[in-house]
């Protein structure tokens, strides 16, 4: 039987990759200390979501473990002998890197280069996962022409119809420390993968979303916004007019495609995973899909101040994906992904 580790494994895309491959048949460790509440205050916590994978999975076991701990992370690759690591683990916002700017390197940076380092004196062959981030390409993606819409923004240019492909720059351009730092982790896995010949690869993440997702006002998009319609709480709308556009990918679709990787790795490789654009909406646009659902009116709010390095409009360009990985494909619609994380509230507050 195989062991798959993953980092993070409490968290959105975590969590699903450990349920996905232990459907496979795969012993799951999974690696978490829910930083998140710690980021992000009680609403962040994600302890339930390990509560749930050690009731549901047969052959999983939670390791309380600080990837900061270089040590730690040395000793228990060494131990439990994978046969791929996934690592989602990360401080996940922009917007609160700035608060807290080391700990923010020291996970994001630090934390990958410890489990890199980790993976290659245990074994340069085994496939390495990283889930990067679209926040790599800093604002640059704000510079394409752009055509506003009634609802929404979208790309006038006709080079990025199918949207932001792996060859877009991201030199010159306001990051965020929090894209910085995910930089820095992204170069590390792409230079591993290059310099020692080991199966890497970055999933450039879009947004990424599904059920199981802690969302908080500072990370969390979708699974935020419509906590905010169901428990009747103001939503605040920061800057573009609410039309900002994001592609929206389930997490069951995401672990789907690292299966892929995983059955047949490459060196070095770089994937902006998303939802493509059929699975695009802006702000606005959710706000009228997650009414119709639950048949509340949306409490908002709007603030004329954008974020710092937000994106106007961005979605992934997912023909390389498929050019590579042929069977996958996105199967979770937009309207899927609202119903799923609907009813995962409602069950969750009977």
């Amino acid at each position: 039987m195989k062991t798959l580790l993953v980092t993070g494994s409490s968290g959105l895309i975590g969590s699903e990759v450990c349920t996905y491959f232990a459907r496979l048949g795969w012993n799951i460790h999974g690696i978490d200390n829910d930083q998140r509440a710690v980021f992000f205050g009680p609403a962040g916590d994600t302890r339930w979501n390990q509560k749930r994978l050690e009731k549901t999975i047969r052959n999983f076991a939670h390791h309380e473990l600080d990837i900061r701990n270089r040590d730690g992370v040395l000793d228990i690759v060494r131990q439990i002998k994978p046969d791929a690591i996934v690592h989602t683990a990360a401080q996940p916002s922009h917007d609160r890197a700035a608060d807290i700017p080391f700990d923010d390197f020291d996970i994001n940076a630090m934390g990958t280069f410890n489990l890199l380092e980790a993976t290659r004196r245990y074994s340069a062959q085994i496939p390495f996962v990283h889930m990067s981030t679209n926040k790599v390409y800093g604002d640059a993606p704000n510079e394409i022409s752009l055509i506003e819409l009634d609802r929404r923004w979208d790309y006038a240019d006709k080079e990025y119809q199918d949207g932001i492909s792996e060859t877009f720059r991201i030199d010159q351009s306001k990051h965020s420390l929090f894209g910085a730092s995910k930089v820095a982790g992204d170069i590390a896995v792409q230079e591993f993968g290059q310099y020692f010949n080991m199966p890497t690869v970055c999933l450039r993440g879009g947004c990424l979303t599904g059920p199981n997702h802690t969302g908080v006002e500072l990370h969390g998009f979708l699974s935020y916004l419509v906590k905010c319609n169901l428990e009747h709480k103001e939503y605040t709308v920061f800057g573009y007019k609410g039309k900002q556009v994001r592609d929206n990918i389930h997490s069951y679709d995401v672990a789907r495609f690292i299966e892929e990787f995983v059955k047949a790795p490459r060196i070095a490789e770089v994937y902006n995973i998303g939802g493509g654009k059929n699975n695009t909406c802006s702000i606005l646009e959710a706000f009228d899909l997650i009414a119709s659902i639950s048949g509340i009116p949306m409490n908002w709010t709007y603030r004329d101040e954008n974020r710092i390095g937000d994106h106007i409009c961005y979605y992934s360009d997912l023909s390389k994906m498929k050019s590579h990985y042929p069977a996958w494909n996105i199967t979770k619609t937009l309207d899927d992904i609202f119903m799923e994380i609907y009813n995962s509230w409602i069950a969750r507050n009977k």
